[in-house]
């Protein structure tokens, strides 16, 4: 929800201009089938390999890199052996329980080798926080709750000599930020003339490489129906899912609340044909969250492709000047001032207060997520983790931006036992690859670690992997991460950034 541009609390003037489905020959039911993660638990016996990878080599090969003694998960497929990992280049050419040779070694004795976290709801990998995104865990980081650039800016921006971050990087065609900041369309419903040009800008993102759509009609109350349908027939054309910050985020709202805001968003898959996904279920969903669950349980049996992200966290955030705090807002959420707490400083609000900050537009943390709320949303199996935020500096953000992919597996897979580690690991990686990989070939070789996917693999440790930052302080690095590494390169060592690596990617969509 924390979005990263300038928000007047009259109007939602975005200012801050930040730069920094149908699926052809297939029915509906196999598109959402697409999207559904095949853990398997009784696999046959050998290492996983992605189809059309090279045989494995010799048994005298020397490996660039091998990883050996930790336990090797891929989700994709079930594997969960003690085995060696062998990496040339920038490709996993081995697994193996034998015996292997490498010019380095990485002793991951009582580590998990893991397929590198893909954050699927970030923001610009802006070169302070993206670092805490490697510390985190992430190997990938796709801003698909929209980029306030264009594609072309946006990617000759991070493709640079002196931006290009550690990590991948992608993202959506942001319809607040395009409709408000280049159109001047900040607080008023489109006319159709207007509505078919923001169609026509959206295919020129396509084209050049963005790989999905952000709408949010919550912040974005007089985005019509027909906006977001018109635009969403788009994205259907190119097997595009469209991202959603959905219409409300309280039960009591108008026009059926959440839950109606939630039927809205289906209803524009089945008009259209598009794949949906609804951002963190868990703050707009909140104290419904089963009938959501049941909802979308629903529409996916009857062939809709539709799934969602959380951050597991029992706060949400986001800036004071934003529609979600318009008149009423104690009475919407069940909380009340002193339930707001100022991100980056752990100031808890007043009245006064509260009118002061809103002038700044502070992001705010809401104490108003019940934990079984997020418990029974990472339990359904077409959510994904998505951490919704990005550090920047200042740290006026939500601790979710530098601890969430940590927190999924030290609270939720350890301490409460909520998740498998198999289980949440497939929400951080072949789940997020599987929900766009149709139309982007790049993911199809991540979320997986098998003998010829990228050498993007996460190494940590089961039993201290945690989060440490709060909201006083959210610029904690996470704990537990022994290894990042990104294309065979090692972004992380220990607690040792290696901050002159380099080797993150532009995630583009197909060009035909």
């Amino acid at each position: 929800m924390q979005r990263r541009k300038l928000l007047l609390a009259a109007g939602f003037v975005g200012t801050n201009v930040v730069l920094l489905n149908r699926l052809g020959g297939q029915d509906a039911k196999s598109r959402a089938e697409r999207v559904q993660v095949d853990v398997v638990s009784d696999r046959s016996s050998g290492p996983p390999v992605l189809d059309g990878a090279p045989p494995p080599p010799p048994p005298e090969h020397v490996f660039d890199q091998v990883i050996t003694g930790g336990r090797v998960i891929d989700p994709a497929t079930g594997y969960d052996e003690v085995a060696a990992v062998g990496i040339d280049g920038d490709r996993i050419t081995s697994i193996t329980t034998a015996p292997v040779n490498g010019r380095t070694t990485i002793d991951a004795t009582n580590l998990v080798v893991a397929p590198g976290f893909i954050d699927v709801l970030s923001y610009e990998p802006n070169s302070y926080g993206v670092w805490y995104k490697v510390a985190d865990g992430v190997t990938t980081n796709l801003c698909m709750h929209g980029i306030n650039s264009s594609a072309d800016e946006f990617f000759d921006f991070f493709g640079s000599e002196a931006q290009r971050p550690p990590v991948h990087y992608g993202g959506a065609f942001d319809n607040p930020h395009m409709r408000s900041v280049e159109m001047d369309l900040p607080s008023r419903a489109a006319t159709t003339a207007q509505i078919e040009r923001l169609a026509g800008a959206f295919e020129e993102s396509i084209a050049s490489g963005y790989i999905g759509l952000d709408v949010e009609p919550e912040y974005t109350p007089w985005v019509t129906y027909d906006e977001i349908t018109a635009l969403a027939r788009v994205a259907a054309t190119h097997a595009l899912p469209v991202f959603s910050h959905i219409r409300a985020s309280s039960p009591d709202a108008p026009d059926g609340g959440s839950l109606g805001a939630l039927d809205e968003l289906l209803r524009v898959a089945d008009e259209t044909g598009v794949g949906v996904h609804v951002d963190h279920i868990t703050s707009m969903n909140t104290h419904v969250m089963q009938q959501a669950i049941e909802k979308i349980d629903g529409a996916r049996s009857r062939g809709v492709d539709v799934t969602a992200c959380l951050y597991p966290y029992d706060f949400w955030a986001t800036t004071l000047a934003s529609q979600r705090f318009a008149d009423g807002w104690q009475e919407r959420f069940g909380i009340d001032y002193d339930d707001l707490e100022v991100a980056g400083t752990g100031e808890r609000l007043t009245e006064s207060s509260f009118e002061r900050l809103r002038a700044d537009n502070k992001l705010v943390a809401a104490h108003a997520i019940p934990e079984s709320d997020v418990a029974a949303a990472l339990r359904a199996p077409w959510t994904m983790i998505g951490s919704d935020a990005i550090l920047e500096p200042g740290d006026n953000n939500h601790p979710r931006c530098s601890g969430c992919f940590t927190r999924t597996l030290g609270r939720y897979v350890r301490e409460l036992g909520v998740l498998s580690i198999v289980d949440a690991l497939a929400k951080m990686t072949i789940v997020p690859a599987r929900r766009l990989e149709a139309r982007v070939p790049a993911l199809r070789t991540k979320g997986r670690l098998q003998i010829g996917a990228d050498a993007d693999i996460t190494v940590f440790d089961p039993e201290t992997v945690s989060d440490r930052s709060t909201i006083a302080n959210p610029a904690q690095m996470a704990a537990g991460i022994s290894y990042v590494i990104v294309m065979g390169q090692i972004v992380k060592q220990g607690d040792v950034l290696n901050r002159d690596a380099r080797p993150g990617l532009p995630i583009r969509g197909a060009t035909s």
